[in-house]
């Protein structure tokens, strides 16, 4: 994996005419600061009263020092790979955590929150960090940055750093497709809508803030999830396709907010992520990629696991080897699924690093 990533960074080095010196670990960009959900949550949960943690085993087994770190995976995250491939020798750290002091805020820091989501009220269901709460926290973030490394230092890494931001799924599976309150008012194109609307706001705050590099994740397949298709599926082949559809519809509402955003700021490099279609291709044939499942994940049943009532250090049939699964849990992909999403976010993030 070594020689891959370094031949990746090589190439990207390549690609935007920068040189980088990996013996120096200098990395591409001076920062990363993340935002979103469980697909992006690096640990803010394990320091919040919510039922979506991930601070135990069998969760992180496969992570450095084989340790649960609050990460809804076995081992690592799409953008802790993105950061490696980047050149960071370390990970920014939780907002959250203790490790989120000093010298440690200057590559950056990660909001985001397991079970949050673009719509505030999503959030309030789970208890966690709304989008709303993760910018009030990046605006405290940037007074601290300003006082650890200058107010000059502070603005350039500001400027130059990435954002990424993965909102969405929690949105869909945990509030609208089970709340009557919603579903029965509004239509998913209706509430797709109203997602991008916030979505929208966001992106003129961050970049009121001072963004300039931001990369924004698409809806994946929500649809071929083992916990959507369990719940919603009805025991049928394949993925639901309803969900799919709306997912697909969300992310042209999507990609058309953004192309409007880049009007309007032509100084702001703002790039969506198409994760649905190598993620698409990763379900519909896991054997060319090398997974030998992708109906269910690895811990526990695999079909409906999200919380500690079921995959647990006590799961009865946790898969011995996650790098053939494509889920690690019923909700989320194992190390080896991320890092097939990696690959493909690096090479359609290229404008961002550059």
């Amino acid at each position: 994996m070594g020689m891959k990533l370094e031949g990746l960074v090589w190439g990207i080095s390549l690609v935007c005419g920068v040189f980088v010196d990996l013996s120096n670990a200098q990395s591409l960009v001076p920062a990363i600061c993340t935002f979103g959900d469980s697909s992006v949550d690096v640990g803010n949960n394990d320091y919040i009263y919510t039922v979506f943690k991930a601070d135990y085993p069998p969760y992180g087994r496969d992570f450095i020092n084989h340790k649960p770190t609050g990460r809804f995976c076995n081992g690592k995250l799409a953008t802790d790979i993105t950061a490696d491939t980047l050149g960071f020798t370390t990970y920014p750290p939780a907002y959250l955590s203790p490790q989120a002091s000093g010298k440690n805020l200057l590559i950056g820091a990660n909001f985001a929150s397991a079970g949050s989501g673009y719509d505030d009220k999503t959030a309030l269901l789970s208890k966690a960090i709304s989008l709303s709460q993760q910018l009030e926290l990046y605006k405290e973030y940037q007074g601290k940055l300003a006082k650890v490394g200058g107010s000059s230092k502070a603005k350039s890494i500001i400027k130059d750093a990435l954002y990424l931001v993965s909102f969405g799924s929690s949105d869909w599976i945990q509030n609208y497709y089970v709340n009557p309150l919603i579903n029965k008012l509004y239509s998913p194109d209706q509430y797709s809508s109203y997602l991008i609307g916030i979505f929208s706001s966001f992106i003129q705050s961050l970049y009121a803030l001072g963004a300039r590099k931001i990369g924004v994740t698409s809806l994946p397949p929500l649809g071929c999830v083992p916990a959507t298709i369990t719940l919603f599926g009805f025991h049928q082949e394949g993925c639901v396709s309803k969900i799919n559809s709306d997912a697909q519809n969300f992310n042209k509402k999507l990609n058309s907010a953004a192309t409007k955003l880049s009007k309007q700021h032509s100084n702001l490099t703002l790039v969506i992520f198409d994760i649905y279609t190598p993620f698409y291709g990763l379900v519909q044939n896991p054997s060319k990629s090398g997974f030998a499942e992708a109906r269910r994940g690895c811990c526990g049943t695999g079909l409906v696991e999200t919380t500690s009532l079921l995959c647990n250090p006590k799961s009865i049939g946790t898969c011995k080897n996650a790098s053939k699964y494509v889920f690690w849990d019923s909700v989320h992909p194992s190390e080896a699924a991320n890092q097939v999403l990696a690959d493909t976010l690096i090479i359609q993030g290229i404008s961002l690093i550059g």
